[in-house]
């Protein structure tokens, strides 16, 4: 499979299938690896494309860690290299904020963005504090509780091993990555790139609450929101199907059956 040139780093990534393309930014615990319930449901409808951030997976690491302000930068090199003039970009947790400034700086180049778990680093004087709330609760469960139901745990024990084994393959972690709290696009950027924007959430999201959410769809003049009854952080990989369901969803409103 082949890497993109990110200013002096290579960057790893696959593609899979054809038609409109569907691009997936990883969280801090994962890589290109952990869509592999997303990219067998939309490859035979989508190009589907995966990708290891910088320090993550097969892409090349940085010695004083990875700072995320570089992130949209990977990305926009991935659709080049692709040969990709347009594209969705789906970011889960982290990634979403990679997912939404590159969707900001580049509105010529996303079809949409779909942030999932996450604000993307919204800023906004109302929604601010609580997503700052949300993570000082969030860092008082262990940090598996908070991405999986422990329903979950016993019921799948390999799935779960297998999900935390995905993080062993970066060469990153949460805590090395930095800038990762620098503010993102405002509500007012947002706004201006007329970028179709679409949130995607759990009732049982443990990391950043679905009310939390719905506050801030709010002030988000077009964009939608889909907060699935029950569903965990880590929904794309515990609930693939409910995650699934609505991702396709948001495509179908994006480009129309396929």
């Amino acid at each position: 499979m082949p890497y993109a040139q990110s200013g002096s780093l290579r960057i790893y990534y696959e593609s899979h299938g054809n038609g409109p393309t569907i691009a997936f930014v990883h969280g801090a615990g994962g890589n290109h690896a952990a869509w592999w319930q997303q990219v067998a449901y939309f490859r035979s409808s989508y190009r589907v494309v995966t990708m290891d951030l910088r320090g993550f997976g097969k892409s090349d690491s940085v010695s004083d860690g990875p700072d995320s302000l570089d992130f949209p930068g990977d990305l926009l090199a991935v659709l080049d290299h692709a040969g990709i003039a347009r594209a969705t970009v789906l970011g889960q947790s982290i990634g979403a904020v990679a997912a939404l400034r590159f969707a900001v700086s580049h509105p010529d180049r996303a079809d949409g963005a779909i942030l999932a778990h996450s604000l993307g680093g919204i800023r906004h004087p109302e929604v601010t504090p609580l997503v700052a709330a949300d993570r000082a609760e969030a860092e008082k469960i262990p940090i598996l509780d908070r991405l999986l139901t422990k329903e979950y745990q016993s019921s799948q024990p390999a799935k779960t091993f297998l999900f935390q084994q995905l993080g062993t393959f970066n060469q990153a972690t949460m805590r090395d990555l930095r800038n990762v709290s620098t503010p993102g696009p405002t509500l007012e950027q947002i706004v201006e790139s007329k970028l179709r924007l679409f949130l995607l959430t759990g009732e049982n999201d443990a990391v950043l609450r679905a009310g939390t959410i719905r506050t801030a769809q709010k002030y988000i003049p077009g964009s939608v929101l889909t907060v699935v009854p029950g569903a965990p952080h880590s929904m794309y990989w515990e609930a693939p199907e409910l995650f699934n369901t609505s991702v396709h969803h948001f495509l179908q409103l994006i480009y129309g059956e396929t």
